[in-house]
């Protein structure tokens, strides 16, 4: 296992320490880290071929889909490899560049992912609200663009935070007590004055997921009126089983990154392992169980996943004969 004091002798060198105060459970920790790095990578390729190779499923919703099972396994490879280095050997050392690109794509592709989020619930607002003119809002093009929206959202709003972590001096400790180079626990061990990076992470953290949650919010309130209206029982339950796979997808996400979010400002009598797991949970469960929930609820996705296997043991059984 590695040591972290020559850190403090070279400037440009951080050391991750994993989870304070669970170090002996590091092994078994990486249990649970390699089932769901698997599954991540696993599910989100499953979900991409499926929908490639199925021109049924060539709708917004599902290219919606692909966009977050692609955002997906880019943060989980921004981040599984080094988290199961450290707890398999304790390899925590990364220099202070490594340390600053794993943080921009870890929160990058965290912003990515929330306005992906977004736009499927607008996907679902036009599809229940204005039907017949699904397709002609919600077009190829308009679909590129709201991609290329999401890309250059995230990479802007955190374009400033390489700059600020550069401004900072690190006199004292080199030791990041975390398992990836997170915003804050970076700038928590600067000397200098580290207001402008608070705010910083505050202002975009509300820009994120305070907007994005307030617009999805209220695409789901014109939805529910919309669905209310209905006169059919049969027609409000098909409307709203087609919102139930994205609902699941929400609370998967949002649920432990709201929880991570207001530990890490106001629980200031939480364990620190406990900040960690929870900021772990985030990173790690919405990539492995997003393409679950919409394969489990998604009947075309379910169906075609079916075929795949049924014609993958048709093969073995012409093989064996």
């Amino acid at each position: 296992m590695e040591s972290p004091n020559h850190t403090d002798l070279d400037p440009s060198i951080f050391f991750l320490l994993g989870i304070p105060g669970l170090e002996k459970f590091h092994m078994w920790l990486s249990l649970p880290v390699c089932c769901l790095g698997t599954a991540t990578i696993v599910g989100n390729i499953t979900i991409l071929v499926v929908v490639a190779t199925e021109p049924a499923l060539h709708k917004p919703v599902y290219l919606f889909l692909c966009m977050l099972s692609t955002i997906d396994l880019a943060a989980s490879f921004s981040t599984v490899p080094k988290l199961l280095a450290i707890l398999w050997c304790g390899a925590g050392h990364i220099s202070a560049s490594a340390c600053l690109a794993q943080m921009f794509f870890i929160h990058a592709f965290c912003m990515m992912e929330s306005t992906v989020l977004l736009a499927m619930a607008f996907d679902r607002y036009v599809a229940i609200c204005h039907p017949l003119r699904y397709s002609t809002i919600l077009t190829d093009t308009i679909i590129a663009r709201i991609g290329v929206v999401a890309m250059m959202r995230g990479s802007l709003l955190m374009l400033p935070c390489p700059f600020l972590i550069g401004r900072l001096s690190f006199c004292q400790s080199h030791v990041i007590p975390h398992t990836y180079c997170e915003h804050m626990a970076v700038v928590k061990l600067a000397c200098g004055d580290t207001r402008p990076n608070r705010v910083y992470g505050l202002t975009a953290a509300l820009l994120v997921i305070g907007v994005d949650l307030f617009c999805i919010g209220l695409s789901y309130a014109l939805i529910a009126q919309a669905v209310l209206r209905l006169s059919s029982q049969e027609a409000r339950s098909k409307a709203l089983g087609t919102c139930g796979s994205h609902v699941c997808v929400i609370l998967i996400s949002y649920t432990p990154a709201l929880f991570s979010f207001f530990t890490h400002r106001f629980g200031h009598h939480v364990p620190l392992h406990i900040h960690i797991l929870l900021a772990n949970v985030y990173l790690l469960f919405p990539p492995a169980l997003n393409p679950v929930v919409y394969g489990v609820k998604t009947r075309e996705i379910r169906e075609r996943v079916a075929k795949v296997f049924q014609w993958g043991q048709g093969t073995q059984l012409k093989t064996s004969k």
